[in-house]
């Protein structure tokens, strides 16, 4: 066996789709060939990752109906009789030479007259074996080398399916990472940073607020859930509040359903305090907070 047929096979043994006699050969193959195990942990990590990726889902109602009807169209082989076969006559021998004429006599030999060609050359032609002919196959080895066939060539087709499947899953999956919000890829930033800090109020109306902020990055973003309701002529904003109390306007938000992720905008100094404020809609109109936050988070 070849690293092409085991790996066919370790498709079915990592979908538990083997048969009897093919799970013999891979183990036999296996043992054989102990590298080749890294073909067998490839595709029974691929199995898992096919099972723990796609939903459960119902086969649909013309699953049946269709296997049969494709299974009543493929060419089948013709039906043989195994009896009949191991009776058939046999191929025929090759027929027996016909008889060598006498040797005509030498001049002054009186006893050559009664030697033959068969004499003088070695051998008896007339008794050589006739060649070898290779019996024809017997029923139950064509049904077994068809089935063997037809079942390498399923395995491999669920193998390509499971592959495809997961690469599918992959793309979704590095598509989603690579168009990801801004807000979204800069707290991923802030979190893996070795200077990555975080602080925590709660609201009057039992909501949170946390910034997350690291020097090496040069961003901050704050996570709200609970901020209070604003009519739809107001919006949120968010300032920097510097340690003289000074307030830097850091951008504008909306309300959200559930939890708010949103970057500021500009540089936090040591010692800033992050603060929300409700303003009309756009923003304050004249660059100072209109009112007292309703968030404030001391970074110091």
């Amino acid at each position: 066996m070849n690293e092409q047929e085991f790996a066919e096979l370790s498709a079915g043994y990592a979908l538990d789709a083997l048969s009897p006699e093919d799970r013999r050969a891979f183990q036999a193959a296996l043992a054989e060939h102990p590298e080749w195990v890294r073909i067998v942990d490839a595709d029974v990590e691929t199995a898992g990752a096919l099972a723990e990726s796609v939903p459960d889902a119902a086969p649909p109602l013309t699953l049946r109906s269709t296997l049969l009807s494709r299974v009543a169209t493929m060419p089948q082989l013709p039906e043989m009789d195994a009896a009949a076969v191991a009776v058939a006559e046999p191929v025929a021998s090759a027929p027996p030479l016909p008889p060598v004429p006498p040797v005509p006599p030498l001049p002054g030999d009186a006893s050559a007259g009664d030697a033959t060609v068969a004499d003088a050359l070695p051998g008896d032609a007339s008794t050589d074996d006739a060649p070898f002919v290779e019996p024809a196959p017997t029923t139950t080895t064509i049904q077994a080398i068809s089935r063997r066939n037809w079942t390498r060539g399923l395995l491999t087709l669920a193998a390509s399916l499971v592959i495809l499947v997961v690469l599918g899953f992959g793309a979704v999956s590095i598509n989603q990472y690579v168009n990801r919000p801004p807000e979204v890829a800069a707290l991923a930033e802030i979190e893996a940073a070795p200077d990555a800090q975080a602080a925590t109020v709660e609201l009057t109306d039992g909501g949170t607020a946390t910034a997350h902020w690291a020097e090496s990055v040069g961003k901050v973003v704050l996570v709200s859930n609970g901020l209070p309701e604003i009519s739809e002529d107001e919006s949120f904003e968010l300032w920097f509040v510097r340690e003289d109390g000074t307030p830097v306007a850091a951008g504008v938000f909306e309300p959200a359903d559930g939890p708010s992720t949103v970057i500021l905008d500009g540089e936090m100094q040591v010692g800033d305090t992050i603060a929300v404020t409700v303003e009309p809609q756009g923003g304050s109109p004249n660059g100072e907070p209109s009112g007292e936050p309703i968030v404030a988070i001391p970074t110091a």
